[in-house]
């Protein structure tokens, strides 16, 4: 398969500039974001392009990818609580254990069963497709947990005042966040191969594997996506709704209006 050129690649910008055009014609006020995120994402992917020629050349090159691995999910969780913009008791634990433990059951789960070759690249390659859907539902989770906090927060006391600890609270409140943070990937996986045909299985094709071969790899890794993103909406959730309340079991000041 031939390299893409850049030609092509800024070709594929056109989108991009007819999006820009069209906010600006519409006063949107998505103009400045737009560009931001496509000068970032070339930045970035430049940047780690030139450490992965290091890395995938480097007779140590398993090493150093397990090292990249566990700096994304330091990155990750760092990334999750900064979005969330609160510093909640034990929130930044259950973020890194849950990306944690999705990254070694996707490494596990791909490489002991022989999907695909242990090397460095499949492992970057495993580690950043779990990492990347960790972070979104990560924060999605966290954040309709503190909303969901924000807005009743009165009811928490309600509850409180009904005789509830602080396990009640977490089973009372924290399902209906769930529910909605896992909403967009249930969604994705529902579509998949009907609306969607997604990265892994569209890569498999274009690089003429067997459709039922990238079928079976495209199920392995969509399960292992909703995995992560439903691990991580739960451990989230649950730690945000948690911290609602104080030791003293009185909601937290963080949740309350015009509180910091």
């Amino acid at each position: 398969m031939e390299v893409v050129g850049w030609p092509a690649v800024a070709a594929s910008l056109s989108l991009v500039a007819l999006s820009l055009l069209l906010a600006a014609w519409l006063r949107l006020g998505i103009e400045r974001e737009l560009v931001v995120a496509a000068l970032r994402a070339a930045a970035q992917l430049l940047a780690v392009g030139l450490v992965f020629v290091w890395i995938f050349g480097s007779t140590s090159a398993v090493i150093w990818a397990s090292i990249w691995l566990a700096g994304m999910v330091v990155v990750a969780t760092v990334v999750v609580a900064r979005r969330i913009g609160l510093r909640l008791p034990r929130l930044t634990t259950a973020t890194f254990a849950a990306v944690a433990a999705s990254v070694l059951v996707s490494v596990g789960t791909v490489f002991g069963f022989g999907v695909l070759p242990f090397d460095a690249v499949a492992l970057v390659v495993v580690g950043g497709i779990t990492v990347g859907n960790a972070v979104p539902a990560a924060v999605l989770g966290a954040k309709q947990a503190v909303s969901r906090c924000r807005d009743e927060w009165r009811q928490i006391e309600g509850l409180l005042a009904l005789g509830f600890d602080r396990p009640k609270v977490v089973r009372f409140m924290a399902p209906r966040a769930a529910r909605m943070a896992i909403v967009p990937q249930v969604e994705r996986t529902k579509a998949v191969g009907l609306i969607a045909l997604p990265g892994a299985m569209t890569g498999l094709l274009l690089a003429g594997v067997d459709p039922i071969d990238a079928v079976v790899v495209q199920l392995l890794v969509m399960y292992l996506v909703l995995g992560t993103a439903a691990l991580c909406v739960v451990a989230v959730t649950t730690t945000v709704t948690a911290a609602v309340l104080t030791d003293d079991l009185r909601v937290a000041d963080w949740a309350r209006p015009g509180e910091d």
